[in-house]
């Protein structure tokens, strides 16, 4: 089992939760987040003065899945988060020793 942690762009969340529910993955947990990286952050205008936004709003989604849907889900992810501009951000893979669910109590890929 692998946890996948991606960071995107925010108006590309429900792209990639539709893609996700295509192949099959239904668990998602998105935060909101800020960060940047070789973005850098930018410039902008406010009522005639000029500041300077560091950290940008990004997505951080994390999806649980059994190893034999993971490269699927990579792929969806890559596919329906891209624009081909910087900053359409990372994915994170991450091996997962055990998962269990709370309400029933089951373990491994029965709780994913």
């Amino acid at each position: 089992m692998k946890l996948i942690t991606a960071i995107i762009k925010p108006f590309k969340m429900d792209d990639v939760r539709e893609a996700l529910s295509e192949i099959g993955v239904s668990g998602v947990t998105a935060t909101e987040v800020k960060g940047f990286g070789r973005q850098k952050g930018h410039t902008e205008l406010y009522r005639g003065a000029e500041y300077v936004v560091d950290f940008l709003p990004k997505v951080k989604l994390e999806i649980a899945v059994a190893d034999d849907v993971l490269e699927k889900a990579i792929n969806a992810i890559v596919k329906a988060a891209n624009t081909g501009k910087i900053g359409d951000g990372k994915i994170f893979v991450i091996s997962l020793e055990q998962v269990i669910r709370i309400r029933t109590g089951e373990t491994g890929e029965d709780a994913i």
